[in-house]
């Protein structure tokens, strides 16, 4: 053999190499097209625009990450950085008004009891504080040319953005995370080549543009040290609040080769091999109404405890907490070629049949946002979870109770994310703060009330104008979600300490509810049904003091369905509680004494269920609200096989409203659907909400504007097709559409403490596993005629039947049952 190289063998080794190297840098899960298409989320191109970028967070460091060579940005959230600081809505001597308001509406003078609440019982200031957006880290990199092998990928199952691409004959691969472990945002960047990454970077800080002729936002931008900028400032004083948030942001820059410079405002990077950026940010937030820990103290901790630790480790330390909560449920209903589409592709593609695992993404999608926005120790998820790049956001990117926030939490229980909820626990608890000055002030009774929405101060008074802050149940909703979460974990130490606060609500309504001088039943008065004009005699357009604008009329009424609907949940709840906790008998009988005499349910003249107690229709045909529909869905006062001419009241209503809507009125709209056993009629839900209210990141839709709410819902709702447990006994695929005939589930839970597994195919269950975590007597709807052989680790398990397709069977803690059809 020769030892001469010929001139074809060096081009053959450095054709090698270079394949070598591409392989290496330039594939992503989904340039292979060997991912998980339940998984992955991605494109073959930069994000266009903010609403498509892919979104990552921790809990309470939140990012969105657009994927461009040129100039790439992140932009940054730090969840406590409102504008603003503590206050006060609640309005002295609103009481004293309350009789003549209640009088004029339970005469149908509602106009001028708008005017007189408004005056009188309307929080102020009117309106309430806004999210704001913390910061962009911009990466000018210096390399220029054309780009191939283009892949920007999110994956749900590690929560790393992935960027990679070829330029100039090298591969580059950035990765972006936020770590719940070591509490900062990391970047990581790498090339094939020696010496490739070189770039400018900048920590910009966010001003109020809009109102910078008033603004009092500042920040100020400099380095830090030799390697490092750091971006300082305070919040906008807004609705005569002073600006008391002050933040700090810091960047430290880890590079393998090459040079680092900090210039005064901007930081340079020059022929490294590799560069991780670490970023902290950190307020001085305490609580809603204490400000007094240092950031800059806090975001060095932070910074520096991670500057100890390699980046394969923290990496690592990431992916590890992230699977823990969201491996617990996997789902898997078919892939097909359109599967493997880039995501925006795949909706465009997307005929509601071709592609059945788009479902099972948009399910982990929205589990993935819950874990990613809302940890143990972290704010609830608001309308926009963490992620909000305005200091103007849509309706201030606050906490809207009267159906948003709730939505947020709906998939929590059902698919194992039990303890992200419990940021919207510790925030009820807040709320009662004001909300007991609110519920005296206001209305002259105990306990603590709240209504439509609030911000990081936990202010609970009416706000925005009557039309919307005259919902005295949005506390009371909110309340449902501890009785729920009681139920799906059998959790009695929780029952015992929320306990109190769900009392505290009930009280409320105890003094609040007034006999309805027509009908003799209690009812709420001042009460709306959320946002929703009625067309009904004298209710015309008219000038609103409190708003300024012009009313298309009022919502006011006495005893909204929806009012009653939860009172009727909660008062029942709250009855239950007090039994299991052995306290209160005396209260325990008071309260369903008053539950006896609730307004009960009406169906209209036209077949649906009313929306108030009167049969008015409404001035929007097709409004995005079903709030009559809470008792079908997430309540349980409309069943089929209880209330059967409800259900089809309810029907009448979800026809009547069709699909149109936003976002979050699909998704509630499908789960109403999915309690009603329609399952085609909810796919067509999915299906227009797809093509419709998603941007191509799969991020829900609200009035042109991101939010949240429906991408958690849409979860819900899957979840309810799959699996219900709200009728005492656990009903394996109620409401299975043909186009998801075959799949597999697990991890589910249902109440009683029971997790879920499920295989069918062809529409028919073949197996059911099921985990009793504590020991619970496990009841099963089985369809007639089809008895379950029910196995455990001791072998046939006795079963017996307690009511038509209802049998029951003993289980003990942390025993595994199978069950085969």
């Amino acid at each position: 053999m020769s030892g001469k190289v010929s001139l074809s063998d060096i081009l053959i080794t450095l054709l090698f190499i270079t394949l070598t190297t591409v392989m290496m840098f330039g594939q992503t899960a989904a340039s292979s097209k060997k991912f998980d298409p339940t998984a992955v989320i991605w494109y073959e191109h930069p994000a266009d625009k903010w609403e498509n970028a892919f979104p990552v967070g921790n809990g309470r460091l939140g990012a969105m990450v657009f994927g461009r060579t040129d100039e790439e940005r992140i932009q940054l959230n730090e969840e406590t950085y409102w504008s603003g600081g503590p206050y006060n809505q609640t309005r002295k001597g609103g009481r004293e008004h309350l009789a003549e308001i209640q009088k004029l509406i339970f005469e149908g003078d509602y106009i001028k009891a708008h005017h007189l609440f408004g005056r009188y019982l309307m929080g102020y200031p009117v309106e309430q504080q806004k999210y704001q957006s913390l910061a962009n880290l911009i990466l000018n990199f210096e390399a220029k040319g054309d780009v191939q092998n283009y892949i920007h990928q999110l994956d749900l199952d590690s929560a790393i953005v992935t960027t990679s691409y070829v330029q100039n004959g090298v591969s580059y691969r950035r990765e972006v995370f936020s770590s719940p472990v070591d509490q900062v945002i990391v970047v990581g960047i790498e090339a094939s080549r020696p010496g490739a990454i070189s770039f400018r970077a900048e920590l910009r800080g966010c001003r109020n543009q809009a109102h910078s002729n008033y603004a009092t936002d500042y920040f100020q931008m400099d380095g830090y040290g030799q390697d490092g900028l750091i971006l300082a400032g305070k919040s906008a004083d807004y609705l005569g609040v002073p600006g008391r948030i002050r933040y700090v942001s810091l960047l430290k820059v880890v590079t393998e080769g090459g040079e680092v410079k900090a210039g005064y405002k901007d930081l340079r990077v020059k022929g490294a091999n590799s560069v991780t950026l670490f970023i902290s940010a950190a307020t001085n937030f305490v609580s809603y109404k204490e400000l007094s820990t240092d950031p800059l103290i806090k975001a060095q901790a932070a910074l520096q405890a991670a500057l100890k630790k390699d980046y394969q480790t923290i990496k690592e330390d990431h992916i590890a907490s992230h699977r823990k909560l969201f491996r617990r449920v996997s789902l898997d209903l078919g892939s097909t070629e359109n599967s493997f589409l880039p995501t925006d592709e795949r909706i465009k593609n997307y005929d509601g049949k071709n592609d059945p695992n788009l479902a099972a993404l948009v399910f982990q999608f929205g589990r993935y946002l819950l874990i990613s926005s809302s940890r143990p120790g972290t704010q609830p998820a608001n309308l926009q979870g963490i992620w909000n790049e305005s200091m103007n956001p849509s309706w201030d990117s606050k906490y809207t109770t009267n159906i948003n926030t709730e939505m947020n939490y709906w998939p929590a229980e059902v698919t194992n994310l039990s303890e992200c909820a419990s940021p919207l626990f510790k925030m009820i608890k807040e709320l009662t703060d004001q909300g007991s000055e609110v519920a005296r002030e206001h209305y002259g009774c105990r306990g603590w009330v709240f209504h439509q929405n609030t911000d990081i101060w936990r202010v609970a008074a009416p706000m925005d104008g009557p039309d919307w802050g005259a919902f005295t149940t949005g506390g009371a909703w909110l309340c449902t979600h501890l009785w729920e979460h009681y139920l799906y974990t059998r959790d009695k130490d929780f029952l015992a300490e929320y306990y109190p606060i769900m009392k505290g609500s009930v009280e409320f309504f105890l003094d609040f509810l007034v006999p309805h001088p027509k009908y003799g039943w209690l009812v709420t008065n001042p009460s709306t049904s959320p946002e929703n004009f009625p067309d009904r005699p004298g209710n015309i357009t008219f000038f609103c003091e409190t708003t300024g604008w012009m009313s298309p009329g009022t919502t006011l009424c006495a005893g909204s369905t929806i009012d009653l609907q939860i009172l009727s949940d909660l008062f029942s709840y709250v009855a239950e509680a007090s039994k299991i906790l052995g306290v209160d008998e005396e209260f325990r009988k008071k309260v369903l004494e008053t539950r006896a005499k609730l307004a009960p349910l009406q169906i209209g003249k036209s077949g649906q269920l009313q929306e108030w107690l009167e049969d008015w229709g409404q001035k929007e045909k097709s409004h995005r609200h079903i709030s009559s529909l809470y008792g079908l869905y997430p309540g349980n006062q409309i069943s089929l096989s209880r209330t059967p001419q409800l259900a089809q009241a309810a029907r009448a209503v979800l026809e009547q409203r069709g699909l149109v809507g936003n976002g979050w009125a699909s998704a509630w709209k499908m789960a109403c659907w999915a309690r009603l056993a329609e399952p085609e009629k909810a796919m067509d839900n999915f299906l227009y909400y797809l093509k419709n209210y998603v941007f191509n990141n799969l991020f829900a839709i609200c009035s042109n504007a991101l939010q949240v709410d429906g991408s958690f819902g849409m979860t819900a709702a899957i979840a309810e097709m799959l699996l219900q447990s709200h009728e005492g006994s656990i009903d394996f695929l109620p409401a299975l559409p043909a186009t998801l005939c075959s799949g597999r589930v697990s991890g589910l839970v249902a109440r009683g403490s029971f997790e879920v597994s499920l295989e069918w195919e062809k529409g028919n269950l073949k197996q059911a596993e099921l985990v009793s975590r504590k020991g619970e007597t496990c009841r099963l709807k089985v369809k007639s005629g089809r008895r379950p052989k029910v196995t455990g680790s001791g072998g046939l398990v006795s079963c017996k039947k307690v009511g038509r397709d209802i049998i029951e069977f003993k289980t003990m803690a942390g025993e595994k049952y199978m069950i085969n059809f």
